[in-house]
Formats: structure tokens, sequence, C-alpha cells
């Protein structure tokens, strides 16, 4: 496969190294397009040693071939990493300053971005909206990490590891389209019940998985909907996805219901309040109203999933998520049994979560039970990872 690796003004250009190599070592014909701020971090000579191809910054070379678009032709896939705030500002301009800048206006390939900057940066609203309309054009994004940047920063910014870029990036040229034609319903993010005008109880789902799982099975093919209560503010569905928003569990319970009917798949990944405020305050309640204690009164929500595995239709498969605070895996594997068994499901994915792991993070491990008990796989990685994981799961069962 002929592969082009933009790199371009930063610190972790030096990953980018990793990343050639691991593509080269997989056979593929890797193509490197340093800018020249990027050469400042890692010399001409390395790309060339590493990808075994000559190396060029100027669209002025190799005229004869019209080299400025002759990479962005042939290329069966695009990499940026790392992508710096100024590259990710210039691709949503158009700019075609550089070779780089040339060979992304003429790819009609898939491409992916591996940003990495710091926070401060990484969280500007310009580079906010330059990420909404990156991927709103169909741009991949991988990333970034969580994790400890240059001068002693620490956040979001750190260019994701060569080994989650690859595999993300050649997922999508090499995934099987094996969802085509299957119309999949999938609920993310933690919804909020109001106690007044001003507050609500909540959770701390990010909404990170659901996305991603809506995100995969786009990527196999699939018709997708998703149903999104309270996503963070990184987290965005993909521009293929149908969004319907919700705020409450009534309204996604609601949301879930209607859309159901049309469904092949439905994966139920949303974090859903059990309960709910009996009577929500018309008004922002007050310290002074209740001087030393407030008293709400909880009422509990209805089962979606018991409601919508009622309503199945033939041949539907209903999928559902348990995230239980657990001991060890023995524990969390009888929680799953108990929980497929009580409502019916065809697969459960559970995860185990705590202050530290499960919520918030770009990372997760499933174990996945069918209806009958059994564990059908384990898997864990990026919520990419196990998002694949699971539809490889649902694929397997319904060609049972």
């Amino acid at each position: 496969m002929f592969v082009v690796v933009g790199v371009t003004g930063g610190i972790a250009a030096y990953k980018t190294v990793a990343l050639v190599r691991l593509l080269v070592k997989t056979g593929h014909d890797v193509h490197v397009v340093p800018t020249a701020d990027a050469l400042r971090f890692v010399g001409l000579p390395t790309w060339e040693a590493i990808s075994r191809n000559p190396v060029t910054t100027s669209v002025h070379d190799d005229v004869a071939r019209v080299r400025h678009v002759a990479l962005g032709q042939a290329a069966d896939l695009v990499i940026v990493a790392p992508a710096t705030a100024n590259t990710l500002a210039s691709m949503t301009a158009g700019l075609a300053s550089d070779l780089l800048g040339t060979t992304l206006l003429a790819t009609t390939a898939p491409v992916v971005v591996a940003p990495a900057m710091h926070t401060e940066m990484w969280r500007h609203p310009a580079t906010v909206h330059n990420m909404e309309v990156l991927r709103a054009r169909g741009v991949h994004v991988v990333g970034p990490a969580d994790g400890a940047l240059t001068g002693g920063d620490s956040g979001p910014g750190r260019m994701s590891e060569p080994e989650e870029i690859a595999a993300a990036a050649l997922a999508l040229v090499e995934r099987p389209r094996d969802l085509a034609g299957v119309s999949v319903l999938v609920s993310a993010g933690g919804t909020r019940e109001p106690i007044d005008p001003v507050r609500f109880l909540g959770n701390r789902s990010s909404g990170r998985q659901g996305v991603a799982i809506a995100r995969a099975a786009a990527d196999r093919g699939a018709d997708v909907t998703l149903v999104a209560a309270h996503l963070d503010a990184d987290v965005r569905p993909d521009p293929r996805v149908e969004v319907i928003a919700v705020g409450t569990a009534d309204e996604l319970g609601r949301a879930m219901d209607a859309a159901a009917a049309d469904a092949d798949v439905i994966v139920m990944a949303a974090a859903v309040a059990d309960y709910s405020v009996a009577a929500v305050a018309d008004r922002k309640l007050r310290k002074q109203d209740s001087p030393g204690a407030l008293t709400l009164e909880l009422v509990e929500n209805r089962d979606i999933v018991a409601g919508l595995v009622a309503a199945r239709r033939v041949g539907q498969t209903i999928v559902a998520f348990a995230a239980e605070t657990v001991d060890d895996d023995e524990e969390l594997v009888e929680r799953a049994r108990a929980k497929a068994a009580r409502k019916g499901v065809d697969l459960l994915a559970a995860n185990a979560v705590g202050w530290t792991r499960g919520f918030e993070s770009a990372e997760n491990a499933l174990t996945i039970v069918g209806r009958d008990g059994d564990v059908v796989t384990s898997a864990s990685g990026s919520k990419d990872d196990t998002a694949h994981a699971l539809l490889d799961a649902i694929r397997e069962m319904r060609a049972r």
C-alpha cells in the first residue's frame, strides 16, 4: 500500500520515526513529506533511511512528475503525525504553501491526523473549531492522549503512540465492510436529571465508548444512528452518523423506542440515570430555603433496555452495557452473567469502573458475555479497539 506520512514541526516528530519504521516493516511503501520546520527536529537523512524512499519538502523538486500533486494522487492512505495546531489550521483553510499542503489537497485517500500540542492550544476555540471542520470533511483523528508534554506540562495534547496511530490508520483501508446494509442504533453519553433550572443529577460518562462504537460501525459500512446524551466537549460524533441529541433518561428512552423499529442492531452504551427527581423545582433552590440539609425524593426511571427487548422484532440484535465497581475479573463476569440473564439481551459488555478507570479515559477493557452466560470475548486497549471487538462479536453472533 502506498502511504504518505506528513511530518510537521513538533517535538513529537521523533515518535513519527517509529511510526514510519512500523509501516515499512509491515510491507507498505512509505513516502515521508516533512515540513521545513519538521526537519529542525528530525533530519532528512533519517527520513530517507527509515522510509527507504527519497524525501523532499519542495514543490519545485521532480517537476517533470508533477510531484506536488503526484504523491496525493498515488496515496492509498495519508497520515499527518504530529499534526500541530498550525498544520490543522492550514488544513482547515486549504492552504497549499508547501509540499504537504498540496499533497493533502490532491488526495482522495483517507486522511488521518494525530494532533500534538500543548493543552492550552488544543483547547483554544480556534483549534476546537478547526477540528470540527476537519471531522465534518471526513478527516480521521487519532488522539491526542492525556499525558506528559514538553516543558514539564501535562494534559491533553500528547501525540498518540505510533502503534495506536498505525492501527487506526490501517484499519480505515484494511477493515472489511462487513456491516454494509445493516442498520445500527447506538446510545452514548450520560443522562442529566434536572433538580432545578440550574442543577442536575449526572454521571462521569464522557460518551467516548458509544461514539467510538458508532464510528466503528460506520467504518464497517453500517447505516448508523446515535442517540447522544451529554458528551464531553472533545467527543464529537463521526459526520457519517445521524445524531439525535437528548438530555434526560426519559428523553433517551423515547428516542431509542422511536428509532428501534428500523434497527437491525441496538447497542445501549449510554450511562442512563437509574433515578430522577420526583419534583423538579421551577426556581433555583437556595441554601437559605433549606438551612443545614436538603432532601431530594428520587423515583426510579424505567428500564429502557427491558422495553427494547420486550418490543424486539425477529432478527434484531440487542446489546447492553454494564459499568461495575468490582474487586476482580471473576466478580465482573458473574455480574455480567446475571445482568445479561435479567435483561434478556443477546450480548452484554461489562467493564470495571472506578475513580481512575472506565469513565473519562481513552482506554477501556470489556468482557462480553452472551445470553447463555458464556464469555464470548474480552478486549482491552483504546475505545476504538474495544468498539471493533464488540462489533466482531455482534457480527459473529448474527452470522450464527
